[in-house]
C-alpha cells in the first residue's frame, strides 16, 4: 500500500512538471519615474512581483513551485503594476501609493515569504524612509 502511494505521488510529481506557466513579460506601458535612489530599492525589493521586469529564479521552474510563483506574480502585478504605472489615473495612482505606505509601514511588503529566498530585497530602516518619503512627495504631486 505504501509504495502504491509513493508511485501514484511520483506520477503526480512528474506529471505536474508539464503544466505550463507562463513567463512571458506584459508589455511596458510607462513605467514608473522617481528619482534614482528610490528606482534601486523598487527593483530590488518590488519589481519582481509588481513589473514586468520579474527574475525568474530556478526554482521557479519546477511544479508546484512553479504555479505558485507564477499566480503570485500574476496577483502581485495585479495589484501594482509598476512597468504600467503611467496608466493608472491620478486617483488610482494616489491609492496605490497609499497603499505602498501602508504596506512598508507595516511591514507587509516585501512579503515575509519572499524574504526567506530574497534577503537583498529586505529593506533597510533608511531604505523605509527613502522610499516612504519619496511615496509621500508623490502623493502630495499628484493633487
Amino acid at each position: 500500500m505504501r509504495k502504491k502511494l509513493l508511485i501514484g505521488l511520483a506520477v503526480i510529481l512528474v506529471g505536474i512538471q508539464f503544466w505550463p506557466v507562463d513567463r512571458t513579460p506584459p508589455p511596458v506601458g510607462g513605467e514608473i519615474e522617481a528619482p534614482s535612489e528610490v528606482m534601486a530599492v523598487l527593483e530590488t525589493s518590488c519589481y519582481d512581483c509588481h513589473s514586468s521586469e520579474t527574475r525568474w529564479p530556478w526554482y521557479s521552474r519546477i511544479a508546484p513551485v512553479s504555479i505558485w510563483i507564477a499566480r503570485h506574480v500574476e496577483e502581485g502585478r495585479g495589484d501594482l503594476d509598476l512597468s504600467n504605472w503611467s496608466a493608472y489615473p491620478p486617483d488610482r495612482a494616489d491609492h496605490k501609493l497609499e497603499e505602498l505606505i501602508e504596506m512598508v509601514e507595516s511591514d507587509e511588503m516585501p512579503l515575509p515569504s519572499y524574504l526567506i529566498l530574497h534577503g537583498d530585497a529586505r529593506l533597510t530602516a533608511e531604505q523605509k524612509r527613502l522610499l516612504l518619503a519619496w511615496a509621500e512627495r508623490a502623493r502630495a504631486e499628484l493633487e
